[in-house]
């Protein structure tokens, strides 16, 4: 007998197709659109940071964009807790309420250096209906001990902020530099997040054989029967 291909012998169940993954963003190209899209709002059209919020705190999802060089080069940042009350990593939802310590989606104009709180930060100006309260809300870019990219090796994720974009420490002042005031930084959920995984559960089959002969033993009454030693 022919032997038969060992994939052939699995139930249709499980050979259900996987879904390819979708195709990782190009935020060189996210950048150029939503440069075009905002226009005279950004005098300094030199270099873009764009923040994939698809993306978990555990990633590098900050790109700072080189528009001239075409370069891209990726940092982790924080997210608002407003936006993962559960703490896990992900965003769930971004807020333009004041109090809701959530992170606001769209495009902003990055503004002054100041020195404050959390010492050196940057203003930012909201310039979509989705952003507007960024500077009543006090969403700047600013640096924290929970931002610090050693976290995701022993958390598994970074600290979450009040709503500002929070990197840590150390890369802040780089940050500050290359994006700087007059610049475009736009923030949405880019990529794709993975889809929830469904409860495994195996599907109606047709009884074994002597499975109702068991089934009709097991109901009758009575002692057990001895076994042979």
């Amino acid at each position: 007998m022919a032997a038969v291909p060992a994939r052939a012998q699995l139930p249709n169940w499980i050979q259900q197709p996987v879904a390819p993954l979708p195709p990782p963003v190009d935020y060189l190209a996210v950048a150029k659109k939503q440069l075009a899209m905002q226009g005279r709002n950004i005098p300094q059209s030199d270099r873009v940071g764009v923040v994939d919020f698809g993306l978990p705190s555990s990633r590098p999802r900050f790109a700072l964009v080189d528009m001239i060089a075409g370069k891209v080069d990726m940092f982790p940042v924080t997210h608002g807790r407003g936006s993962d009350p559960q703490h896990d990593g992900w965003l769930k939802n971004f807020s333009n309420r004041m109090g809701s310590l959530a992170t606001s989606r769209g495009a902003y104009r990055t503004s002054d250096y100041y020195w404050g709180a959390n010492g050196s930060s940057m203003r930012l100006a909201g310039l979509e209906p989705d952003n507007y309260s960024a500077d009543q809300r006090a969403i700047v870019v600013h640096g924290a001990w929970y931002a610090d990219p050693a976290l995701i090796a022993t958390q598994g994720k970074l600290g979450r902020s009040e709503g500002c974009f929070v990197f840590g420490e150390e890369l802040l002042p780089m940050i500050l530099y290359k994006l700087g005031p007059g610049r475009l930084l736009f923030a949405d959920r880019l990529s794709v997040p993975p889809p929830m995984p469904k409860p495994f559960e195996l599907p109606p089959s047709d009884p074994l054989p002597g499975m109702e002969n068991l089934r009709r033993a097991s109901s009758i009454s009575g002692p057990l029967p001895k076994t042979a030693d």
